[in-house]
């Protein structure tokens, strides 16, 4: 309640220092995925008024084009692409990061903004569960997938939007698909955010060329917030953060200067770099659990065509 609301957002742009978004983004090229509502649109908008070229990775088609509308009339910049993918059939997300290496030279920057919360447990054509698939494969896929077109382009970065409810959970290095016991759609999402902290740090030893981060915008009013969890939505929604807000961090890491001098890795809030753990916490894990997720003894594969690409967690 004092750090995640509205007014805490508003307490901490006290501090914010303006000139680190004045910047023009003109020759960079970024990628946004969930880019036709909440935070992903709004971060799509502040980027395309700086003149960056973007490329929005959507699901719904309609929603996509919409937004992709309104963006160019309110920003004037007709650099606005869309890419229909659902990230929850991951061997789609394969084929689009391989298919955009080969059309486009230049990627800039990776934002992983979409996310999924399943109300029941259901699995995709792969036998994934679903929001394991959207949520880390699918934002592993895809961040592998483009790392090379990455390295290839100047000062790479790459932002993931995690969740305060990830600070609840400790890393899960076994029944990473919720097989076994009762299925809470809202905790599996909160462990899935955990896993794309630790992702996110693994990446950041493992590719020194390129920043990496991880952030939670704050208790954001998007669609996806309230359609999944209605209740938390009902009883907060006078003190929930705009879009605008949410996207504050995320513009802020993917277009400031002050942002590219912070160790790569890192978790922040409010333009902040925060630890990923709560004071005391028992969600500490170490480097061998950390390890064990990274490369389970359960692997998976994604099928493209003809040819069976072996991919863990990393």
């Amino acid at each position: 309640m004092t750090e995640f609301t509205r007014s805490a957002f508003l307490s901490a742009a006290k501090h914010f220092v303006e000139k680190d978004l004045e910047v023009s983004m003109a020759g960079r090229v970024f990628m946004i995925t969930g880019a036709n509502s909440g935070i992903g649109r709004a971060t799509a908008m502040a980027i395309a008024k700086r003149g960056g070229t973007v490329h929005m990775v959507c699901r719904n088609k309609d929603k996509a084009e919409e937004a992709r509308a309104d963006i160019v009339k309110e920003s004037g910049n007709k650099e606005i692409y869309v890419h229909i993918l659902d990230l929850s059939e991951t061997r789609k997300v394969w084929e689009f990061a391989e298919a955009f290496k080969r059309k486009y030279k230049v990627l800039n920057l990776l934002i992983n903004n979409a996310g999924c919360i399943m109300s029941e447990r259901d699995v995709n054509a792969e036998g994934l569960e679903k929001s394991f698939a959207s949520n880390v494969m699918g934002v592993y896929i895809l961040t592998r997938g483009l790392i090379p077109l990455l390295e290839k382009s100047a000062e790479p970065r790459v932002i993931t939007v995690s969740s305060g409810g990830m600070l609840v959970q400790k890393l899960r290095t076994g029944n990473l698909q919720t097989e076994i016991g009762r299925y809470d759609g809202t905790m599996v999402y909160a462990q899935h955010k955990r896993q794309q902290v630790v992702m996110t740090e693994q990446w950041a030893q493992t590719h020194s060329n390129i920043h990496f981060s991880v952030m939670h915008p704050g208790w954001v009013d998007t669609p996806a917030v309230a359609n999944a969890m209605p209740d938390f939505h009902q009883s907060m929604k006078d003190s929930l953060r705009t879009p605008e807000q949410g996207a504050d961090t995320v513009v802020w890491l993917a277009i400031s200067e002050a942002a590219a001098t912070k160790p790569s890795g890192s978790f922040f809030q409010d333009r902040r770099m925060v630890s990923a753990h709560l004071p005391l916490a028992w969600t500490h894990s170490s480097q061998l659990e950390q390890q064990k997720f990274m490369n389970p003894p359960h692997q998976y594969y994604i099928y493209t065509g003809t040819s069976v690409l072996y991919h863990s967690i990393l």
